[in-house]
């Protein structure tokens, strides 16, 4: 999405000097910044930064110590069926019973007790997701069976099920190869394309990122930038973020950072 259409736009996201501490650490520091419909934005920086910080934030299980948040114009609440979200994935153990769609199936009631779907209207649903990110063959296999990508794909279809607007993403590629790694970038980026959905994801490495991003958040000792990459993962940018010298090179079409825990 480019500037133009993001300035007639309204955000999904938008954070007004909002500022995190954990007793006297400060996590993220006056941090502003709006996302808006459809946009694909990496989230960057060393660990430690606040990127799982800011995903907690929009959803609704932290509280800044100041400053405003809003997702799709509300205060962040816990529950809401606008937002997706897969955390960090650890790859199941292979007892596990349960199986694909069971798994993908708590995106629609796994938050709730009482009555849920209707049993068709709920089996249609899920298996819709599984189509979505091509995981209907694997459906009905126990999910401690299945690969880490393919678990993986499970997770991403029980976050896209209820249909959000946003979607959260936390490492989703930490437990892929490179090759399973390309085919989940893809596969988020068609069906979030196809939806106008907006993805925010916590990546270590934009590299594999870089033909999808619109623009990527970078996060380092509190502070953050927002913008297209050419303009963010620079020398100049990532030096004031880190308060220290940094040099970023380009080499065989990647990005490189030197001098930070990058």
């Amino acid at each position: 999405m480019d500037a133009m259409k993001r300035s007639h736009s309204v955000s999904v996201v938008a954070l007004e000097q909002v500022s995190v501490r954990f007793g006297t650490r400060m996590i993220l520091n006056n941090l502003s910044f709006q996302v808006f419909p459809g946009e694909f934005i990496p989230i960057l920086g060393p660990n430690g930064a606040g990127k799982s910080t800011l995903l907690k934030l929009l959803l609704g299980l932290l509280r800044p110590a100041s400053g405003r948040v809003q997702v799709l114009g509300r205060p962040p609440r816990l529950g809401n069926r606008e937002v997706g979200y897969a955390p960090q994935h650890r790859v199941l153990e292979t007892d596990l019973a349960l199986r694909a769609r069971d798994v993908v199936g708590f995106g629609l009631d796994g938050h709730r007790w009482g009555p849920g779907w209707h049993d068709c209207r709920r089996r249609a649903l899920i298996d819709q997701a599984l189509l979505e990110v091509d995981a209907l063959n694997f459906a009905d296999a126990p999910v401690g069976h299945l690969s880490g990508g393919e678990q993986q794909r499970l997770l991403i279809a029980q976050a896209l099920l209820s249909r959000p607007h946003l979607l959260l993403l936390d490492e989703p590629f930490a437990s892929l190869d490179i090759a399973h790694e390309q085919e989940m970038i893809t596969l988020i980026e068609r069906v979030c394309r196809a939806r106008g959905v907006a993805v925010l994801l916590v990546a270590h490495d934009v590299n594999p990122l870089l033909h999808v991003a619109n623009r990527v958040l970078y996060l380092a000792r509190g502070q953050g930038a927002l913008g297209v990459p050419e303009q963010v993962i620079t020398s100049a940018t990532l030096s004031r973020l880190y308060g220290s010298p940094v040099e970023v090179v380009s080499a065989l079409g990647r990005l490189f950072v030197v001098g930070a825990d990058a």
